[in-house]
């Protein structure tokens, strides 16, 4: 019987990731495995709503307290290094807890990996549910980052990882700042299923301008060396196009990929080897029961 584990990151959610739970409970029912769930609280300031229900086919839950807040992104860093050391399993499938990573599709990659035992499979997003504004902001995201790293990165954290990709994860610095960019480093010959945006099943969204483009910039920085020599193949072949034509305006492009690549730079500080290897040390306790 194959082993999963679904790791879900939560702050201050708590309501959402109930629901998800049940929802995840229905749709596994078919799945003939051994499913559990492993939630990260990145410590949360509101109290824990009660998770004490009988699920018919999620074996456990295991509830992972932070002591600080440090984001998703070393969220799934820390429970991803904390699997591979302490439980047994075949796949891991990092998920989002509020309902935008929508469980029904749960099935799908379930599906593609029982054709594909050795593969890991993302959940490639096709339609999104925000506004036009941000939609545009989304594409304009993946358009630079495919011009600046030559990666076409259409996923999120939603996966079916296996447990050597796993574990090849957990040795990347760069997991520690950047899931999806990280993943496609590592893994050439992944495959994908279609995935639709949901929405969250209660509030509003908490993705903002500033966090898309942290996002954008974080996934860039894992291919800091690519960047770089595209940046500056790119300004040599401008500065020479307007050598003769010195201005303000002209100057303006190579002031923004120079701030560009600063911030390139700086971000790529934030892979982190040793924190990763560290991180235990963030985890408060685990809180356990038996969801049958």
């Amino acid at each position: 019987m194959k082993k999963f584990i679904i790791l879900i990151p939560i702050y201050n959610d708590w309501q959402s990731a109930i629901k998800l739970l049940e929802e995840i409970d229905v749709q596994i029912a078919n799945w003939n495995s051994s499913v559990s769930i492993l939630i990260i609280n990145d410590a949360s300031t509101q109290q824990k709503t009660t998770t004490e229900k009988i699920f018919k086919n999620i074996k456990s839950v295991k509830i992972m307290n932070m002591k600080k807040n440090q984001g998703h992104a070393r969220c799934y860093a820390t429970a991803l290094k904390y699997i591979v050391e302490k439980e047994d399993f075949d796949y891991a499938i990092p998920m989002d807890g509020d309902g935008e990573d929508r469980p029904e599709e749960l099935n799908l990659l379930f599906k593609k990996a029982n054709e594909n035992p050795l593969k890991t499979i993302t959940a490639d997003r096709v339609k999104r549910s925000e506004g036009w504004f941000f939609k545009l902001l989304y594409e304009s995201h993946k358009a630079l980052t495919f011009i600046f790293t030559g990666k076409l990165i259409k996923f999120g954290n939603y996966s079916f990882l296996t447990k050597e990709t796993v574990v090849k994860l957990t040795k990347e610095p760069s997991i520690w700042s950047s899931f999806s960019g990280t993943l496609t480093k590592i893994v050439s010959n992944r495959i994908s299923v279609p995935s639709i945006r949901g929405n969250r099943y209660f509030g509003l969204s908490k993705m903002n301008f500033f966090d898309l483009l942290l996002h954008s910039l974080s996934i860039m920085a894992v291919f800091k060396e690519i960047v770089i020599i595209r940046s500056l193949t790119f300004l040599v072949f401008y500065i020479f196009f307007i050598f003769n034509y010195f201005s303000i305006v002209t100057l303006f492009p190579v002031i923004i990929i120079l701030i560009f690549l600063f911030l390139i730079i700086k971000i790529s500080t934030r892979a982190n080897i040793y924190e990763l290897n560290n991180s235990f040390q963030n985890i408060d306790n685990l809180d356990s029961f038996d969801s049958r």
